[in-house]
């Protein structure tokens, strides 16, 4: 018995140490893991302690630095508060002004000389080779001309000769060089007024002149292109520089989910606003544009439909026309980006004047998507009427084949047209002078 005694002391060691073994196992099994989440990313462990990594992107502009817009923060705003719907501006010269013409060509004369059916570099090279001046080609310009040219200063000759090419030149004094380029480059000195400026600035985006550069500091505006940006840029200040009327349109967009399962009860506004208050209503292909008294605005339409709903403001801006012209409203512009109507566009085309006896802004509000025109209202009214767009869905946006939004909610529209008259510079009105009461009906009358 005595010699089997050191062989069960090591088993019960051996024991001992097996169970000390299982329970650290246990512990480390039932105890706080090491970590605690780890994920799988493409084969790549990924837990709190580890580093992030990013596929590489390709050298572009990011999405915030591409919606920059320094005239954002004057279209996403309105003031609802201090609204003139009536102002007078004074009538400001437009002028349009190349730049990069470089030296003054030297104050030659050319006598009487003819061309027929030549390019642009080879007639100039004609007229010059009595002088020291060279002229080069910025790129291949394949234009023939045919004319003449009577005894005249060199500039005269040499602006003739590339205005009948729709080319532009530069001059080099240093070289004695005339560069020929079919593009060009020019600064507009716009009216001192900011919503004349983004009439015009619209206009021309509507006329696809792009790569506008607008400095708000000085009122100018630089843009590049060729003979026919030039032209339909000229032609446009001409026009806008011909109105005596420029229409803005202030507007608030509003997502409106009803607090029960039904949807919003309109004909309700009747009794809240009072029938002589509920101007017109005007049918679309999908909803229906009301024309309302100034008695309906953002806060008592707000405060009617709060009752029945709950409204969420989408988007808020304003944008602005010369008399006749076209202009649009991104909601995208002006709203979060995670907001499923920022696709809508708002457009509009207006003229004020006579309409049946009537002094009326007779407007065309068009709504549309990536997807085509969503519906569209034909709206005479009123100065001082307003629009509400009703009925629209919200689910008209939704691309996804379910969606929490309820079937019942609704995108809202309220718009404010206002009317900018252009008067002489002379006159003896004031720089946006709001009108009202009798000043304003004797306007409407004159």
């Amino acid at each position: 018995m005595a010699q089997n005694k050191p062989k069960n002391t090591i088993l019960l060691l051996l024991m001992m140490i097996c169970s000390v073994a299982i329970t650290g196992c246990n512990q480390k099994s039932n105890g706080v893991p090491m970590y605690n989440t780890v994920n799988v990313v493409e084969n790549v462990v990924i837990d709190e302690r580890s580093v992030p990594i990013f596929p590489k992107k390709a050298a572009l502009t990011t999405d915030t630095a591409q919606h920059f817009a320094l005239d954002l923060p004057k279209r996403c705003t309105v003031n609802w508060n201090n609204q003139s719907v009536v102002s007078v501006v004074p009538e400001e010269k437009v002028e349009i002004v190349r730049l990069d013409t470089g030296d003054e060509l030297p104050d030659l004369k050319v006598s009487d000389f003819e061309f027929k059916k030549l390019g642009v570099k080879r007639v100039l090279d004609n007229l010059l080779q009595d002088t020291d001046i060279s002229v080069v080609e910025e790129h291949e310009i394949f234009e023939n001309i045919t004319g003449s040219i009577t005894t005249s200063p060199l500039k005269d000759a040499v602006e003739l000769i590339t205005k009948l090419g729709r080319v532009y030149y530069s001059y080099d004094a240093a070289f004695g060089e005339i560069h020929l380029t079919s593009r060009g480059k020019w600064m507009i000195k716009m009216p001192k007024d900011e919503t004349m400026i983004m009439a015009m600035l619209d206009a021309m985006r509507g006329a696809d002149i792009g790569n506008l550069l607008v400095n708000w500091e000085d009122k100018t505006v630089v843009f590049e292109g060729n003979y026919q940006k030039e032209r339909e840029v000229a032609k446009i200040i001409t026009d806008v520089a011909s109105k005596k009327y420029v229409l803005a349109w202030d507007i608030d967009v509003y997502r409106v989910y009803p607090k029960t399962d039904n949807p919003i009860i309109w004909m309700d506004m009747l009794p809240a606003f009072g029938e002589k208050n509920i101007r017109m209503s005007v049918p679309g292909v999908v909803g229906r544009a009301l024309v309302v008294s100034p008695e309906v605005n953002t806060k008592t339409l707000q405060e009617f439909l709060s009752r029945q709903a709950s409204v969420v403001l989408i988007s808020q801006g304003t944008f602005a026309i010369p008399n006749g012209w076209q202009s649009r409203f991104d909601i995208g512009q002006c709203s979060k980006e995670d907001r499923i109507e920022t696709d809508l566009i708002v457009g509009a085309t207006g003229t004020y004047g006579d309409y049946g006896g009537y002094k009326k802004i007779d407007t065309k509000l068009v709504l549309s998507t990536s997807n085509g025109e969503l519906s569209s209202f034909k709206v005479p009214s009123n100065v001082g009427d307003n629009y509400v767009i009703i009925g629209i869905p919200t689910h008209s946006f939704v691309t996804t084949p379910e969606t929490l939004i309820s079937p019942y909610a609704e995108l809202v529209l309220f718009v404010s047209p206002r009317l900018i008259s252009i008067v002489d510079a002379n006159g003896k009105v004031n720089k946006m002078t709001p009108l009202s009461g009798d000043k304003l009906r004797e306007f409407l009358n004159q």
